[in-house]
């Protein structure tokens, strides 16, 4: 079958229902398969990089539903290192829904993937939770509704991990300061035009908290690039921010960081939208 890559377990695929009991493919299991295959091709240079330079890889994927990334990543990935001496790489799930974690937790028995954990976790609890190790080398986060995206952000600083693959949610939180603080700004700059109507409102707080991410990762010494999600049609959000941890200079991206929440009146929000200026890693 074309779709499916060398390597891969077809009774895991058939487990995780991408693949029928006779080994079809419907319409929608195949837009999945191919979401996470496009998604893999650009994690799996940042794998066998940590590899390269350390020996032994872990990822921590937030909010990580059926799993359905984590096992394939481990399935043609991780799978033939645990053949290897001493290698301690490692995937965790971090999924709030018990049933999924018990669910995963059952297929990683099944199939004999010892390099495999799952965490019944919110976000910002595994941020504290001494289940985890203190550092992890990637954290990917797809889809993490609202604020967990920015709870993965947060947790990837403190694990100081050197790349996060994201793809951002539905962003309310943004969008809700922006229309309680409407009434103070709109005298103040022709640009709250950009979010005077409530439709504009919605999508420029969208659009902003990517941006102000961005800046925010910047702050913090990484290097971000951010390109399309192409083949997820479906979804509105198809927005791929890569960061890298290079120890950039912080000055600039701070400065331009609080320019913006000052712009757009979103000053109360400096505590989500922190900078590392002042860190070293």
């Amino acid at each position: 079958m074309p779709e499916i890559r060398e390597g891969q377990t077809v009774a895991l695929l058939q487990e995780l229902h991408i693949l029928t009991r006779d080994g079809k493919m419907n319409q929608d299991s195949r837009r999945k398969l191919k979401q996470v295959y496009h998604l893999y091709q650009f994690i799996e240079p940042l794998l066998k990089e940590v590899l390269a330079a350390k020996g032994d890889v872990s990822l921590v994927d937030h909010g990580a539903g059926k799993s359905y990334l984590g096992f394939i990543i481990y399935d043609l990935f991780f799978k033939a290192l645990h053949g290897t001496p001493g290698d301690g790489s490692h995937i965790y799930g971090i999924e709030t829904r018990e049933e999924l974690v018990s669910r995963s937790q059952e297929l990683a028995k099944q199939f004999n993937f010892p390099g495999m954990s799952f965490l019944p976790l919110s976000v910002a609890e595994s941020t504290e939770s001494r289940l985890l190790p203190d550092r992890i080398d990637i954290v990917t986060a797809l889809h993490a509704c609202n604020t967990a995206t920015d709870d993965a952000i947060q947790f990837a600083l403190k694990k100081k991990a050197k790349y996060m693959v994201l793809v951002p949610c539905c962003q309310a939180e943004v969008a809700s300061v922006l229309k309680k603080n409407k009434g103070q700004s709109l005298g103040k700059s022709a640009l709250t035009e950009m979010w005077r109507h409530p439709i504009h409102t919605r999508e420029f707080g969208s659009q902003i908290t990517n941006v102000l991410r961005c800046l925010q990762l910047e702050a913090h010494g990484y290097q971000v690039n951010v390109t399309e999600l192409v083949g997820w049609e479906h979804s509105m959000k198809n927005e791929l921010i890569i960061a890298t941890y290079k120890n950039l200079p912080r000055q600039r991206p701070s400065e331009r960081l609080r320019e913006v929440l000052e712009t757009v009146g979103l000053q109360e929000m400096g505590n989500r939208f922190f900078t590392g200026q002042l860190e070293t890693q």
